[in-house]
């Protein structure tokens, strides 16, 4: 799966329109291959996009969890120490 791509569920504060949004476009673009799409399939792009957006929102606000919400910055903090190992 796309690296760009993060775990939106159970943060604190709750993942953003923005967030979700950008996920899917990121998703749509490793399906389709492409990061912008011919004239001739824009519409069908974004289309997708913004189904996947929709359906993804209900996603997160139908997950249930026991978990404590994590910690934005903490994760990304992870994220990059992990980086750091990897160079």
């Amino acid at each position: 799966m796309c690296r760009n791509i993060r775990t939106l569920h159970n943060f604190e504060p709750h993942a953003t329109s923005d967030e979700v949004h950008a996920a899917a476009l990121q998703y749509v673009r490793k399906i389709a291959g492409t990061a912008k799409p011919s004239r001739a399939n824009t519409e069908a792009f974004d289309t997708a996009v913004e189904e996947i957006a929709h359906t993804t929102q209900h996603l997160l606000d139908a997950l249930v969890t026991n978990a404590p919400p994590k910690n934005r910055e903490v994760e990304a903090e992870k994220r990059r120490a992990r980086y750091a190992t990897r160079t």
